[in-house]
């Protein structure tokens, strides 16, 4: 039996997929680590990175009226750019800066015809302006589409990993058309070790999968083992960092173990820290309740020899017992950034905050 307090993140060579001989030990691996740690490297990825990781300082180096003018707040979808200090998690502000950048979508919500609110959370990006930043968006949209693709190739692998056929998940996704997946692009600015230090406060993710591009050589990024403790994930180059969300947590009765992490500001003079992660979603209207997978009892066998996971600091997203996913979603969104939901979801916006936006927005 693993040890439940795990002190190391797996790495997994994604090219032992591609030969029949080397890719059932790669399930193996996978299997323990979705199972045992909720999160893994990612090595020999067929996704190319350097030209994106190359945009990101220009990309922040925009001026900044160039940078407030594509503002979240514009956005219904909850894309677009935010200041520092825009968003919070358990109440704290993160210290980061950040563009919100999805798959190309177009909104199916029309105004008026009573669609669910949540429909509305998927649309168009915002983009700088082409002359500022000359090929940005033609790469960054190749970049999420990649990335979109592995996510798909790598779910069938999860499947199989867990003993079931590598399309069992498909079910958990709409029509391609009605789909979107979200990424940003962060920077975690320098501290010197008397200033906030929280990146982004503990979480767990919402959806599916998440893909982490670390893009720069500095150490931040956490996750918290079965035994509440703290274990560095520091950038390894040419690696993808994957971790589970809450959604295929539950999907999974709980095999997929979606894993509290945080991410700590930089300190010193390493200049900031780059991040790109992408996130992938299930289908807005999916219900969780209404898709039950059946899994081998040798598997769930290894679930139960886990052993319980003490209480973490990450409590985000416990609906999905209850609501759609785009449902979910959009409460996390509203919750982390209630100006966008002011302006937007004013409905929405009064029932978690119904006495206005509180000093400490309890948030993710």
């Amino acid at each position: 039996m693993a040890s439940a307090n795990f002190s190391s993140v797996p790495t997994l060579d994604y090219s032992q997929t591609l030969s029949p001989a080397s890719k059932p030990q790669f399930i193996k691996e996978l299997q323990h680590a979705l199972i045992n740690v909720g999160f893994l490297y990612l090595s020999n990825v067929p996704v190319k990175t350097d030209e994106l990781v190359a945009y990101i300082p220009r990309l922040f180096a925009l001026p900044q009226e160039a940078k407030d003018k594509i503002s979240m707040a514009n956005s219904k979808h909850f894309l677009g750019y935010n200041k520092l200090g825009a968003e919070f998690t358990k109440g704290r502000t993160d210290w980061r800066e950040q563009f919100d950048i999805a798959t190309p979508h177009v909104c199916r919500a029309v105004e008026g015809r009573g669609d669910p609110d949540y429909w509305s959370l998927w649309g168009p990006s915002q983009w700088p302006d082409e002359e500022l930043l000359p090929g940005f968006k033609t790469v960054m949209e190749r970049y999420l589409l990649d990335v979109q693709k592995l996510s798909y190739e790598f779910i069938g692998f999860l499947a199989e990993a867990f003993g079931l056929p590598a399309t069992a998940l498909a079910q958990f996704y709409d029509r391609d058309e009605f789909m979107q997946h979200r990424g940003k692009i962060v920077q975690y600015p320098q501290t010197d070790g008397t200033t906030e230090s929280q990146g982004v406060g503990p979480h767990y993710d919402a959806g599916f999968l998440t893909f982490l591009l670390q893009a720069s050589d500095h150490k931040g990024l956490q996750v918290q083992n079965l035994a509440g403790d703290w274990i560095d994930v520091p950038p390894i180059p040419g690696t993808f960092v994957v971790n589970i969300g809450r959604a295929l947590e539950f999907a999974t009765q709980g095999l997929a173990r979606a894993t509290s992490h945080r991410v700590l500001s930089p300190s010193g003079g390493t200049g900031p820290r780059y991040s790109v992660p992408f996130f992938q979603n299930i289908g807005l209207d999916v219900k969780l309740t209404e898709h039950v997978l059946e899994f081998p009892p040798e598997v769930l066998k290894l679930r139960d020899a886990r052993g319980t996971l003490n209480a973490t600091d990450s409590v985000n997203f416990t609906e999905f017992d209850r609501e759609p996913s785009g449902r979910v979603n959009l409460i996390g969104r509203v919750k982390s950034h209630p100006d966008v939901a002011e302006r937007h979801y004013p409905e929405l916006f009064k029932q978690v905050f119904p006495n206005g936006v509180p000093s400490q927005v309890s948030a993710y």
